[in-house]
């Protein structure tokens, strides 16, 4: 068991007023357990008193060496639902997981009438959300593959190749370093269609005069990386390198900001400024960035919405952009690691444009 996890996870229940939850999220089961199952359609739950022990429920089909806490396990004709039912304290309200399917809850409240559920996912998430030192240096190491990768990619890219190839490209390189693959869909855009943030390779060619954009992560021993940089095939316009230089400063101005206590809202809010008073400001069309860990995006985004402020060892994207519909778009993207008198930027490679496919 992950104790001080758990521990962590216990105080923000009870400050949520709550004695109880269940937690079904497979990889919120593994960050507390060190169990890890993909349950697929199969009940997959971890009952969390405040006090007393953890109680899994598992699938007998789930082959699992050891279990560190009580299990209870059932078959495919058993009625697990019941098993938790019996284990619950229906006097008391139960914490739910944001992502345990109705067809279990519903039949739990069914079990209990009077039971109140109330949704504590974030007793969790909040506590995913700062890593620690452990989890740090597995992201550190999956940003190191991703800095490799990129400037891998750089240099491999030409005039002439589809971004398709590229990405490819770019996928085997994450096998080679012993990944278990990419993080997301791995982006790449040439020209016109980098204006579309979350566009996904085609058979578009690169030809001189197109921007290059590469957004790419990897997973590595279940942790994620993600980061953008955008190139050039040949000089870039007057309007290219100034749009391209402009996101840079946005960029290096929001991770100047980093520290404890310094609200996520007000880290939007000096990227999206400069890029405003520069009258881009329409064509950078989403959020600062997002928070990540064992997925791409985890619970908690760097937007004009989010008053919460920074805290040691929070992890997250720092991705201005500015998105020109029919010409080019530019994106420049690391992760940050907020410490306790500052931030540490996980990507290293260099963000000012630069020529490439020559």
């Amino acid at each position: 068991m992950k104790t001080e996890r758990i521990d962590r996870v216990r105080t923000a229940l009870r400050a949520a007023g709550l004695t109880q939850m269940i937690v079904c999220d497979p990889k919120s089961i593994w960050y507390l357990t060190g169990v890890s199952v993909d349950p697929y359609e199969r009940l997959l739950a971890l009952y969390l008193p405040v006090d007393g022990e953890p109680v899994l429920f598992l699938n007998r089909l789930f082959h699992l060496p050891e279990v560190p806490c009580r299990a209870i396990w059932h078959t495919d004709t058993d009625a697990p639902v019941a098993q938790i039912a019996a284990v619950v304290d229906p006097a008391a309200p139960l914490g739910i997981d944001k992502e345990w399917p109705a067809r279990f809850l519903i039949p739990l409240m069914e079990a209990h009438p009077g039971m109140r559920v109330v949704l504590s996912s974030d007793c969790v998430d909040d506590c995913r959300a700062c890593k620690d030192a452990e989890e740090q240096a597995l992201m550190r190491t999956a940003s190191r593959i991703n800095d490799a990768v990129n400037e891998a990619a750089k240099q491999y890219v030409k005039a002439g190749m589809t971004e398709r190839e590229v990405a490819s490209f770019i996928d085997s390189q994450y096998r080679a370093h012993g990944c278990e693959g990419p993080s997301f869909t791995t982006i790449v855009s040439f020209g016109a269609n980098a204006a579309d943030p979350h566009h996904e390779p085609d058979d578009t060619v690169l030809k001189p005069g197109d921007c290059v954009l590469f957004d790419m992560g990897c997973t590595k021993d279940r942790y994620c990386s993600d980061m953008t940089r955008t190139w050039f095939c040949g000089q870039p316009t007057e309007k290219q390198a100034a749009v391209h230089d402009l996101v840079r400063r946005a960029n290096e101005a929001a991770e100047a900001l980093i520290k404890p206590g310094v609200r996520l809202c007000d880290l939007d809010a000096a990227a999206r400024s400069l890029i405003t008073a520069a009258g881009y400001g329409e064509y950078f069309n989403h959020r600062l960035g997002h928070f990540i860990g064992q997925t791409d995006h985890e619970k908690g985004d760097v937007s004009s919405a989010n008053t919460a402020v920074a805290k040691p060892g929070m992890i997250f994207s720092i991705e201005p952009g500015i998105y020109l519909p029919g010409e080019f778009g530019v994106r420049i993207e690391d992760l940050v690691l907020v410490t306790e008198t500052g931030c540490e930027v996980l990507n290293r490679n260099d963000k000012r444009w630069a020529l490439v496919g020559q």
